[in-house]
């Protein structure tokens, strides 16, 4: 795996066996994810890196901000031999703050290896691709819903682009569905023979349909070593195809850490990609429907009421095509594939029924300008079904506050992760340029 590459820094003159005791500590804490360049002395140039790190801070800091302003790379402050910053520090990073000069003080081991997993991952996404399989989104089936999706405005690529290096790259789901028909059977059958997929009331053909769309996909992945995700506008577009992607999605995670992308969000795979590789936490991409938003959810859903809680006003449902959404069998607690459930698809098509694990939850969604990300921590408190919906399983989630949710959300794509990681998030953030706003 790779690692970040951090370049030590020391006060100049000043460096000495606390320096040097402490960076000896901090190779082997953070030996698997940390490579430690050549020690440079505050104000000299600086190799290239994802980072500078101080395992030592002096008040000679005092004298020389300017010299922290002229860094021009993420400042990791970790000066205990626990692999955390000292509570010493504070002063000095307070002082620093009131100069411009913003730090990554992280006040455990747990959170230093995030923070050095968000560096390598921000600096792997930098040249990157992430592939989507769509053709004219606007002319679909339910076009005016998905014409309103910031996701296929050309802005919003150039703006990934811009902000991480990473570009999109498109191609025709038409072309795409048309030869993933045209594969075998019987390679069909040979490529799933030892998933052993925990099947419920699906054909034959309609597994074997499924698993010709992830062999298709993974040919062009075999053509493109830099690709780190893929998605379909499968909803809109599923014309055509006759199955969906939701086994390919499981199966490519669990073969090769691919994040997919249902509808094609890239603002939501790269939601996904930046916080599955920083935190190392498990997640899914799914609908909101708060029970605030009444009638307008449960139309959509083609429910005749939300499920019965205390204080409703602070409840969502999550759910999509059907169930809580694409969930790979690793995060899973219960995993099945079923026949698919929306009118939208094919009627040969899947889909996942899957549950997370009941307890603290976290939901995350970036901001059209990326500068920002929505977090909400709630609890998952149970699941909810519905025969004959289009909600035969989802998930039920208890939030602080559901009106100040209501008038925050960025999309009803949200990402659902299990644990409350608002803290860390905030952390990791400062390495992606993004402000956590909590809701």
């Amino acid at each position: 795996m790779a690692q970040a590459r951090l370049v030590p820094v020391y006060f100049d003159p000043g460096r000495d066996e606390g320096f040097d005791t402490q960076l000896a500590a901090l190779r082997t804490l953070l030996a698997e994810e940390a490579e430690f360049l050549a020690p440079v002395p505050l104000g000299k140039p600086l190799p290239e890196a994802d980072a500078a790190i101080f395992p030592q801070l002096l008040g000679e800091a005092y004298r020389r901000p300017a010299d922290f302003q002229a860094i021009g790379l993420p400042i990791l402050i970790v000066t205990s031999e626990f692999g955390t910053l000292s509570m010493w520090d504070w002063e000095i990073i307070t002082y620093l703050r009131s100069h411009g000069v913003q730090t990554i003080a992280p006040y455990n081991l747990d959170q230093t290896r995030k923070v050095c997993r968000a560096l390598r991952v921000k600096r792997e996404l930098d040249g990157a691709k992430f592939l989507v399989y769509q053709d004219n989104p606007g002319r679909g089936a339910q076009a005016p819903i998905f014409k309103r999706f910031y996701w296929w405005e050309e802005e919003c690529t150039q703006r990934i682009k811009d902000r991480f290096g990473l570009g999109i790259v498109r191609r025709s789901f038409q072309e795409l569905g048309a030869r993933a028909k045209t594969i075998a059977d019987a390679e069909a059958d040979r490529a799933a023979e030892d998933w052993h997929v925990p099947v419920e009331g699906s054909s034959p053909r309609a597994l074997r349909s499924a698993v010709k769309v992830y062999l298709a996909v993974k040919q062009d992945l075999a053509e493109d070593a830099s690709i780190r995700a893929v998605g379909i506008n499968c909803l809109n577009e599923s014309h055509f195809s006759d199955s969906t992607p939701c086994l390919a999605w499981d199966q490519l995670y669990q073969e090769g850490k691919y994040i997919w992308g249902c509808e094609a969000d890239t603002l939501a795979m790269l939601t996904k990609y930046l916080v599955h590789h920083a935190l190392d936490v498990p997640l899914m991409m799914t609908n909101l429907y708060p029970f605030l938003l009444g009638n307008a959810a449960l139309k959509h859903e083609r429910i005749e009421g939300f499920p019965p809680v205390d204080a409703p006003e602070d409840h969502i449902l999550v759910a999509h095509c059907g169930y809580l959404g694409v969930v790979p069998q690793p995060f899973a607690t219960e995993w099945r594939l079923r026949p698919k459930v929306l009118a939208i698809v094919d009627s040969n098509a899947t889909a996942i029924d899957a549950r997370l694990p009941v307890g603290p939850v976290t939901l995350a969604k970036l901001h059209p300008g990326l500068a920002k990300l929505s977090v909400a921590e709630g609890s998952l408190t149970g699941y909810a079904q519905f025969p004959g919906s289009d909600c035969r399983n989802g998930g039920v989630i208890r939030v602080r506050d559901g009106h100040r949710l209501m008038d925050s959300l960025y999309s009803h794509h949200y990402i659902l992760m299990t644990g409350h990681e608002r803290a860390n998030l905030d952390l990791v953030g400062k390495v992606f340029g993004w402000e956590v706003e909590e809701v």
